[in-house]
């Protein structure tokens, strides 16, 4: 997938005529990190930054979430999301997956399949922890006078 989507991307780039330092520069990222992603080497961007590509390159931002896999995982992902769950909390739990950091281990970038299934657990964690205050008030009251 990583290196589908930066051969997209690359492509992409390309018929817009713009050059590396434009696409950096417009998007606000460094060169060498959209080089990386072009050439497979630093994996799909989180949405954050593939926001600031499509601003740069004037594309629709759910085209690169579409080639950059992310619109399937979303629909996966709505599909756990409980039926108690309000419009505060699912937006909540977005703004925690958009979050821009690159996940690594030991100090190794994590595959796809290894950020699924971080993903995956936070998932889970996230809406019992969101549950679990939201039927216990006096846990939300002791967490406040802290």
């Amino acid at each position: 997938m990583e290196q589908d989507f930066g051969l997209f991307l690359k492509r992409l780039r390309e018929s817009k005529s713009l050059t590396l330092s434009q696409l950096a520069s417009g998007a606000g990222i460094s060169g060498s990190q959209i080089s990386r992603i072009e050439n497979g080497l630093r994996g799909v961007p989180k949405p954050a930054t593939l926001r600031k590509i499509a601003e740069a390159m004037d594309v629709p931002y759910e085209e690169l979430m579409e080639r950059a896999g992310y619109l399937r995982d979303e629909e996966q992902m709505a599909e756990s999301i409980p039926e108690w769950a309000t419009g505060k909390d699912k937006r909540d739990f977005k703004r925690m997956l958009e979050d821009d950091g690159e996940l690594m281990f030991d100090g190794i970038p994590l595959n796809k399949e290894d950020k699924q299934r971080i993903k995956d657990v936070l998932t889970g964690l996230f809406w019992e922890a969101k549950q679990m205050n939201k039927r216990n008030p006096a846990y939300k009251k002791g967490k406040s006078e802290h």
